[in-house]
């Protein structure tokens, strides 16, 4: 019974949208009914001209149209107070058989707005209890017993509530359908998003202790032979100069085998996208195109550069701009749902600018620093925050929801501005 009454609404309407075959199909009982219900009138006001109940059967006609038209008003529920319109709207229904049985095949579409209103048992007795009127009413009109006058309308009764009870089941398996997909692909988002999550976890775990494996075979090794060479040569300096002297030069050439291994290391950990040459403009266009290709046409995403610096940026404030623009663009992804992005890097005589902009659903920034509805947008922004104010630049945020997001960063390039000492990571 949920299901029938589910499908039961006027037009089809349920959890799913509207229906648009129902929503045909209750257009053509309602354009049926009006043309019954004009054929009807006309046929009885051509046979039966100046009779004394011909202007009880056109009130009676007018009256039945305004109650039909009255039924979407009260709403596609099957509440107390449209059953009660439908009781009604039957009961003038039969006045107008009992006097002009050229009236009963008007409740072909009365059967259809029975179906969707009442209960499956209720819908049934009322659909039987208009057959019989449609039968008792052509009886009267024939001259004499005509079986198909009695098997008819119980026939056509019979295939319309057979069609409709298929349709109705028909339309609540697809709602299922598709709320089940709806719930498949939910979970497999979900699942997604958990996987990689769960992939960069082990992706940073795993980079820690290679990192920590380096350090501690590289540098924590080369750091410890020097205290050791540096203590025997200060035990010998006095007794044994040249044994002190040899300890010295050997600790310092682990010195400069560590420096070399700091600098590797500090290589590795720049952005890959930067390491492999071409310098910030090529290293934005590859972001580009990688998140585009990821996104596989959910999102498109271009790169435009403008201006020409007159000398190359500092690695520093490379390697910012382009954390700055994976970060934005990961909230882009995560948290935006746009379908198209943009970054712009401007280069102008004392500053350089980075802007990224989509056309997402936006949100309501809030001025200063950082605040709670920042995690709203993911932590992207604070860690934003902190890259632009290492380099005494400036982060402008617009936004506004439904209007997508602007976010610009400007850094100066003046040497000053430069030498403020980086935050640990």
């Amino acid at each position: 019974m949920e299901h029938r009454n589910g499908a039961r609404h006027a037009g089809g309407v349920g959890p799913a949208g509207p229906d648009p075959d129902a929503r045909w199909l209750a257009l053509l009982m309602h354009a049926a009914f009006f043309l019954l219900l004009g054929a009807s009138l006309t046929r009885f006001l051509m046979r039966h001209p100046g009779e004394a109940r011909t202007p009880w059967i056109i009130a009676l006609s007018i009256t039945l149209a305004v109650l039909y038209l009255l039924g979407p008003v009260l709403g596609s529920r099957p509440t107390p107070r449209r059953v009660a319109w439908l009781g009604v709207l039957v009961a003038v229904w039969m006045v107008l058989v009992v006097l002009a049985p050229s009236f009963a095949w008007c409740a072909v579409p009365l059967f259809y707005t029975g179906l969707r209103i009442l209960p499956p048992r209720a819908a049934l007795a009322l659909v039987a209890l208009l057959t019989a009127f449609v039968v008792a009413a052509q009886l009267r009109l024939a001259t004499g017993f005509d079986p198909n006058l009695v098997l008819a309308p119980p026939a056509v009764a019979a295939v319309a509530t057979a069609v409709f009870v298929h349709m109705q089941r028909q339309a609540v398996r697809q709602r299922e359908l598709a709320a089940r997909q709806r719930e498949l692909i939910d979970d497999l988002l979900r699942t997604r998003r958990e996987l990689a999550a769960t992939e960069r976890r082990e992706g940073t775990l795993a980079e820690r202790q290679r990192l920590s494996m380096e350090i501690h075979d590289t540098l924590a090794q080369g750091l410890s032979s020097q205290q050791m060479l540096l203590q025997a040569a200060d035990r010998t300096w006095t007794a044994d100069p040249d044994a002190a002297r040899r300890h010295v030069r050997t600790a310092t050439g682990i010195a400069e085998r560590n420096l070399a291994e700091a600098r590797r290391f500090v290589h590795d950990l720049a952005p890959a996208d930067l390491a492999e040459g071409g310098g910030l403009e090529a290293a934005l266009h590859a972001l580009a195109a990688r998140e585009t290709a990821q996104a596989q046409g959910a999102l498109t995403v271009r790169c435009h550069v403008e201006g020409t610096p007159h000398a190359p940026l500092p690695d520093r404030v490379q390697s910012a701009l382009l954390r700055i623009a994976q970060g934005a663009l990961a909230n882009v992804r995560e948290h935006a749902d746009a379908t198209a992005a943009g970054l712009t890097l401007t280069h102008l005589d004392d500053r350089v600018v980075l802007d990224i902009g989509d056309n997402g659903r936006g949100f309501t920034p809030e001025p200063g620093a950082p605040r709670a509805t920042d995690a709203v947008r993911g932590h992207g922004l604070p860690a934003i925050r902190a890259r632009v104010h290492q380099l005494g630049g400036t982060l402008t945020i617009e936004s506004a929801p439904g209007e997508g997001t602007v976010l610009s960063a400007e850094i100066p390039l003046a040497p000053t501005a430069l030498t403020t000492p980086e935050a640990p990571a």
